[in-house]
This record gives structure tokens, sequence and C-alpha cells, in this order.
């Protein structure tokens, strides 16, 4: 439910694509399970959330702090996507909340357990000559795994701990953190 910041950049090599110049995008954001095999599951997984929380959403847009998105919608059928219409040229933030936590998709549901990884992906279109937002421009994601504040306290600890005890050659396989996360373009 907490709310975060996706900046949306306009990041086309100078003359590249000049048809979208002056014109609205449409991105479409999912939570998707980042785990191959629960996304083979991932319609049933998503119904069973649906069975057991009734009227919630998975994703959704915190409008009232999202700047420069037009016509943001959120389909009642997709629980978990969202999507809004933008120009590249002007400064544009949207803040979305993941109202589901990592370890309801895990098969224990007493805590301690590592939850499973989701993943935000947004896709974004240009409008076609019949005015729909259908041509591809870009996809991008990163993984994500959403806690309790308390269980993200705690797991950032143990994290940390777990990475001081790491040897210099050890600690240089993994990426250092960042305040930031570039998302990774998805091809």
């Amino acid at each position: 439910g907490q709310s975060y910041e996706i900046r949306m950049l306009d990041n086309r090599k100078l003359g590249e694509l000049p048809e979208i110049n002056g014109k609205l995008v449409k991105s479409i954001f999912r939570v998707v399970f980042h785990d191959r095999r629960l996304q083979y599951t991932e319609h049933q997984q998503l119904e069973g959330w649906r069975w057991n929380r009734p009227g919630d959403r998975i994703l959704d847009i915190d409008i009232p702090m999202s700047v420069g998105i037009i016509d943001p919608r959120a389909n009642p059928t997709q629980l978990n996507t969202v999507e809004f219409l933008w120009d590249p040229a002007k400064r544009t933030s949207v803040f979305i909340q993941v109202h589901c936590i990592s370890t309801e998709f895990t098969p224990r549901k007493h805590g301690g357990e590592k939850g499973v990884p989701f993943r935000v992906q947004i896709d974004t279109f240009r409008e076609n000559e019949s005015g729909e937002y259908t041509e591809h421009l870009h996809s991008a994601s990163c993984q994500i795994k959403v806690f309790k504040p308390k269980g993200a306290d705690r797991k950032q600890k143990t994290d940390r701990e777990k990475m001081e005890k790491r040897t210099p050659h050890e600690k240089e396989k993994y990426q250092p953190s960042y305040e930031t996360t570039i998302l990774t373009e998805v091809s």
C-alpha cells in the first residue's frame, strides 16, 4: 500500500521516432511473478488472491501524488494492471501502490518465509492510424519483493548482516544498493 515513484523518461536517441513528437503514448504497468514456475500458474494464483481478498486490487496508481499522467485507468477484471497516457516531452512521475505481499503466494502462511519475487513490467505503446495504442515502443521491468513494514525492516537487517559476513570476493558477485533503480529493458 506504500506509494513508490516511477519516473517516466523519454530515452530516445536524437532523431529517433520523430513521429511521436508532440504526441501522447500509453504505458501499461503490470505486477507479475518473477519466477518462471509461478508464471505458469499466474492466472490461478491471481484468481485465488481475488477470492481471498474480494474487492481489492493488486496494483493501483496513487493519483494525487502522480504528475503528468492523463486518463489513468484500472480495468476491474485485471487486478494486477493499470494504464495511463503521458507526454514524453513533459515531466511524468507515476506513484504506484502494490497491495499484496510476497508471502501471500508462498505455501506456508505463518510468517518468516522468503516471499516470492514479483516483477513490475511497463509496456509503452504509440497510437496507430486508427487512434488505438497498439504499436509497441518499449518494455522495461525490475524485480520487487513486497513485505509489511516490520517484515521489510527485518529482512533488510538480515540481508545486511549476511552481506557483512561475506568475503570481498563474494561481495563482488552482488550489485551494490542504490537510492533509485533503473528498470531493465525487456526485449
